[in-house]
């Protein structure tokens, strides 16, 4: 049980092992190559997906056909909220970045645990909640902010590893992609990465590797900008 989605997951963790069994009996485990849809507008079909391992990509399409990025899922993450509560169906696209293994609970399925268990909910608004606060985070970020704030924000928002007070993070996706979740092009992007450089804040590494050297200087940044 414990390296399971179930128990991975916040909304699913402080269970029962009882009431955590009672939830893995309804999952249905789903592999996915790197590329692969989860799931599309045009599926008819509601259901919670809870990323075990690997990396998911949340977007829309716009009018022109263009990606817009959502967010990127991790694991012990979920998508497809709006299915669990109102049963509809997706609004957008998901799709693997890297092989990904997937616990899948169809609406009907999990409207009836929670009818059984009203704490199983709880947990899940509370969850769904949390999102919705780092949802106003970014919006407010993306019109409030340059895009050297908005970068510093988001870099000082990564997980991180510390040594010697350097925080060094990992870009979970293509720079392009990064500079699509921030609202900014690929050269500007570019542009606030090397200034943040220049400034001694960062340094940039190998790959997808930026080490903040002066993560109060970044803070002071983000709280100016």
């Amino acid at each position: 049980m414990a390296d399971t989605c179930v128990a991975r997951v916040p909304v699913f963790a402080g269970l029962s092992p009882d009431d955590q069994h009672r939830v893995e009996v309804l999952a249905r485990p789903t592999h996915l190559h790197a590329g692969e849809t989860a799931y599309s507008a045009d599926d008819d079909v509601s259901q919670l997906m809870v990323l075990h391992t690997g990396r998911l990509k949340i977007f829309r399409l716009s009018a022109d056909g263009s990606e817009q990025l959502v967010r990127v899922l991790l694991p012990g993450e979920f998508t497809g909220e709006p299915s669990v509560f109102a049963g509809q169906r997706p609004d957008g696209y998901a799709t693997a970045l890297d092989e990904s293994q997937l616990c899948v609970f169809r609406h009907d399925d999990l409207e009836a645990l929670i009818t059984q268990h009203p704490d199983i909910g709880l947990r899940k608004l509370d969850a769904v909640s949390e999102r919705l606060s780092d949802t106003e985070h970014r919006l407010s970020s993306l019109t409030s902010r340059g895009v050297e704030g908005r970068l510093a924000d988001y870099l000082l928002g990564l997980p991180s590893t510390w040594r010697d007070r350097i925080a060094t993070v990992t870009l979970p996706l293509a720079k392009k992609d990064v500079a699509a979740l921030l609202d900014t092009t690929p050269e500007s992007f570019s542009r606030a990465l090397k200034s943040l450089a220049d400034q001694g804040l960062i340094v940039v590494g190998a790959g997808r590797s930026v080490s903040i050297t002066q993560p109060e200087l970044l803070q002071q940044l983000v709280d100016v900008d």
